[in-house]
């Protein structure tokens, strides 16, 4: 019998380290982000993302410490220019304005509280 290779299918969640929840939990709702209603457990957030294929985005509080170089959290969005501003209104303060990637992407960059990296993108044409 002949053995199906399994596949990966969607990403579940991206849980980051933070220093101070409340502090993130304000930071990402002021951005728009919607906490994932149900039980709640101390020292720790979770954001739904999307709508079909729900993704979560995690927060759990701890010592984060200084890592460097680890990469960044994409997250795709309707309208990258209005979210830039949404953005600017809730006092974050993105590394650049909206500008299109020679990789198909018009995108911008921000970072959290904590320094973790987050890219707000969506596909061209």
């Amino acid at each position: 019998m002949d053995e199906v290779a399994a596949r990966i299918e969607t990403l579940s969640a991206v849980t980051l380290t933070v220093s101070e929840i409340g502090r993130s939990v304000r930071f990402y709702e002021s951005l728009g982000f919607r906490q994932r209603p149900g039980h709640t457990v101390a020292g720790f957030a979770s954001f739904v993302l999307g709508g079909g294929a729900t993704s979560y985005l995690n927060l759990l509080e701890g010592q984060p410490g200084a890592v460097q170089g680890w990469g960044r959290v994409i997250v795709y969005v309707s309208d990258v220019d209005a979210f830039y501003r949404q953005a600017l209104a809730a006092g974050a303060m993105p590394e650049f304005e909206p500008q299109d990637a020679p990789w198909g992407e018009r995108y911008f960059h921000l970072r959290d509280p904590d320094g973790h990296e987050l890219s707000f993108a969506r596909p061209l044409g």
